[in-house]
């Protein structure tokens, strides 16, 4: 097991939409309030955007024209996640709908006419992943798709949720997620008591990875402009492989954690599963920064980037990209056509102007592999950091408030949490079993940043005198990977769970940059350029019946 939270990463797809040519040389500053702009309702809705693949600037000149309102964008959205959340394929990828969206988007349109939009995710829906918090009194809850969290209140929105709301986006909703982040035992991804099982819009019934699948799910077919996710160990970065997207797993402390649900402080963070690196550029401008209530945030160096500067087609020019062959190599779980696609890539990488070192491998990639210090670490900091959680709430009805509440209450309510083949509390208990911050414990952490970092990508890095590592998706999820092609219609379907399949016929699997700490405006210049070089988001879409019919026309003629 690896090392995630030294492991900085960014995680993209490369099935990006023609959409996005568009987005090369963005001057708008992520933050800063245009010039007021006076909104007038067209009537020629031909040109509207199709909200399948609609990029954040893409909508923000809609609504900057007057050719639909912020509001016209909720409804869309909610009648795109009715068509297919419950009803028809019944993805599951949905939680709970935002009963104060309509109010928000209605007082975010009027402050455009009358001051103009405070950022680009000015009047954009959002959805949120269910364990990133927010106030009760807007009307929603905030519960890691556990029912022992339904009805809690926490103290306060979570520290990313402040800046979106400051940036003027709107919460839409909150997405479905392996249950507490896929901490919770031996469970299929996406699977939550409150939400059941989420699966992937490209095959029916495929695994959408977690924990943020939800997140991944919504984003794939436009449930939403932008989503959020968070990751502790390739929970950004593998439902961003799986669902043909981009996403950035930021350095740990780059993005706040504060009202977070959580499981380590030392890796969780929190980063953007949207359609293209573009989105996700804006996306993390807007979020990372820092927070007094996450002192991690504190060491971050200022000022937060411009994100949105580094979209350079010319970006990989020049570099030196390694290929940490050992890692992947070692996992025999890799299907032939992953690999073929991984060379591609990187043929693409040397045309855009890059030197591919092959192999450039890491001098701790064995002991990665066979290490458990990961394990021990999670374990300690899960029950100290999630008792606490719950001491901190201002109410929960279901009286759970510690970690061994929390397995009673799974224990007591089989029917809500633990229906057949969906019964393992197995990181429960074994994180419930330890006896605190040990010498065991600090032995495993620095040992821990020892592989992941000092011998791990840093030496690499150095030793190689690279820019950053590239790998193909199927590999260890501890240096995860994103989207590079689509599983051929030939390929033998597998089982991922009770419910669920993988790989399967047009599920996407994917590719990653990754480099040292702090450098996610480097990787996003080496992922948009090669991004606008392939554009394979476009190859393949979702399943017909996955696909949403509702679009902005529908709502705007209304």
């Amino acid at each position: 097991m690896g090392l995630n939270w030294f492991l900085h990463l960014l995680a993209f797809s490369v099935f990006t939409s023609c959409l996005l040519v568009q987005f090369e040389g963005v001057r708008a500053a992520v933050g800063i309030p245009t010039s007021s702009l006076h909104i007038n309702r067209v009537s020629d809705n031909s040109d509207l955007p199709d909200l399948y693949e609609a990029s954040v600037l893409e909508l923000q000149e809609g609504l900057d024209a007057g050719h639909f309102t912020s509001v016209d964008l909720v409804k869309a959205y909610f009648a795109r996640i009715d068509e297919v959340n419950l009803k028809g394929p019944a993805l599951r990828a949905v939680l709970e709908m935002n009963p104060s969206a309509l109010e928000q988007a209605a007082a975010l349109d009027a402050e455009r006419r009358r001051s103009g939009k405070r950022s680009l995710l000015h009047g954009i829906p959002v959805l949120l992943k269910d364990n990133i918090a927010t106030v009760a009194s807007e009307g929603m809850n905030t519960t890691a798709g556990s029912f022992s969290l339904l009805g809690s209140v926490v103290p306060d929105d979570a520290g990313v949720v402040k800046r979106l709301r400051a940036a003027g986006a709107i919460i839409l909703g909150k997405a479905n997620l392996s249950e507490f982040a896929h901490f919770r035992g031996n469970l299929a991804s996406g699977w939550s008591g409150r939400g059941g099982q989420n699966t992937n819009a490209y095959f029916p019934n495929a695994d959408p990875c977690g924990s943020s699948s939800g997140s991944g799910v919504s984003a794939s077919i436009g449930l939403a402009a932008v989503t959020l996710g968070t990751e502790t160990d390739g929970s950004i970065t593998c439902p961003t492989d799986h669902n043909n997207l981009a996403g950035i797993k930021p350095t740990v402390g780059l993005t706040s954690r504060a009202g977070v649900i959580p499981i380590s402080e030392h890796q969780d963070t929190v980063g953007p599963i949207v359609r293209s690196v573009s989105d996700a550029a804006i996306v993390l401008s807007i979020i990372a920064g820092k927070d007094p209530n996450d002192n991690f945030t504190l060491s971050q160096p200022d000022p937060v980037p411009d994100y949105t500067q580094a979209l350079n087609k010319r970006s990989l020019v020049g570099k030196r990209i390694g290929v940490p062959r050992q890692v992947f190599l070692d996992d025999t779980g890799l299907d032939p056509s992953v690999l073929a696609a991984f060379e591609e890539a990187l043929d693409t990488i040397r045309g855009l102007g890059a030197t591919v070192v092959d192999p450039a491998d890491l001098p701790s990639a064995q002991e990665i592999l066979d290490s458990n210090n990961e394990t021990v670490v999670l374990d300690v900091d899960f029950k100290i950091q999630l008792n606490a959680w719950f001491e901190a709430l201002l109410e929960n009805p279901s009286g759970v408030r510690s970690l061994a509440d929390l397995i009673a209450f799974d224990n007591t309510n089989p029917a809500l949490e633990e229906p057949a083949n969906f019964t393992s509390q197995s990181d429960f208990l074994e994180a419930e079993a330890t006896t605190g911050m040990t010498a065991a414990y600090f032995q495993s952490l620095a040992f821990d940043k020892e592989l992941g970092a000092t011998r791990g990508i840093d030496a690499a890095l150095q030793s190689f005198h690279l820019d950053a590592l590239v790998l193909p998706a199927g590999g260890l999820t501890t240096v995860p990977a994103v989207p590079l092609g689509f599983y051929p219609d030939n390929v033998t379907i597998g089982s991922a769970g009770p419910l669920t399949v993988y790989p399967a016929p047009g599920v996407p699997f994917g590719l990653s940059f990754l480099g040292t700490a702090y450098s996610e405006f480097d990787l996003i210049g080496f992922a948009y350029a090669y991004e606008q070089k392939t554009m394979t988001r476009l190859a393949r879409k979702a399943f017909p019946d996955a696909i949403p019919k509702t679009q902005l026309k529908d709502v705007v003629d209304r």
